[in-house]
């Protein structure tokens, strides 16, 4: 976290804006956060907003298989990153997503799939709201939290500024009735509402 937060993070960015909208962290609920993936600066901004620091909990990142090779692999996995296949998820995998679920960890899931460096409207990945239904055997309270993150410039350039806009919980007991796809077009829709609030603060 020093290094990552206290180091990189202000040496990188000018500015950093971070956007509450009366949001407080649900109390005795497990969560999932739902960002924008615009860059591959987005984790260090996410664990910096809702860590440890902030939230005495740690981020737990779900990531496709092909970013976790090499060198960059090895720090995402210390960041607190693991692995999915997202054509074939593996039952180690799933359950160890849900496992974290159960604890209460906070989940880092991007619904986009992957780094959407311009903001291209995409159809999200159902992965989110399958891993929230099956949690549900196991825990009665599972909240997902749509983010909007942005940044001054594209991609984000030195000493530039960000800014991170959280949207309005959604307790997943309340769209037991969705399908897949309602759920995720408005789920589309909270974190594309959160993203305009983050740029228009940024002046784009």
């Amino acid at each position: 976290m020093f290094v990552t937060q206290d180091v990189v993070l202000r040496f990188f960015f000018r500015k950093k804006k971070i956007l509450k909208n009366g949001f407080s962290i649900p109390q005795n609920s497990s969560i999932i956060l739902a960002p924008t993936h615009r860059s591959r600066w987005d984790g260090l901004i996410l664990t910096m907003a809702m860590g440890r620091r902030v939230t005495k909990k740690d981020c737990r990142f779900m990531v496709t298989k092909s970013e976790m090779r090499g060198i960059q692999g090895w720090f995402l996995k210390r960041l607190g990153c693991f692995s999915i296949n997202q054509l074939s998820p593996s039952l180690s995998a799933l359950r160890y997503a849900i496992d974290l679920i159960e604890k209460r960890e906070q989940l880092v899931v991007f619904p986009e799939g992957k780094i959407n460096r311009y903001g291209k409207k995409l159809v999200l990945k159902e992965g989110l709201y399958r891993l929230a239904k099956l949690a549900t055997k196991k825990t009665t309270s599972i909240t997902i939290i749509p983010i909007g993150i942005a940044y001054s410039k594209i991609p984000p350039n030195f000493r530039g500024e960000f800014c991170l806009s959280f949207g309005k919980p959604m307790p997943i007991n309340d769209y037991s009735s969705f399908t897949i796809k309602d759920f995720n077009k408005f789920l589309n829709e909270k974190m594309t509402q959160e993203e305009e609030k983050a740029l228009k603060n940024l002046g784009r």
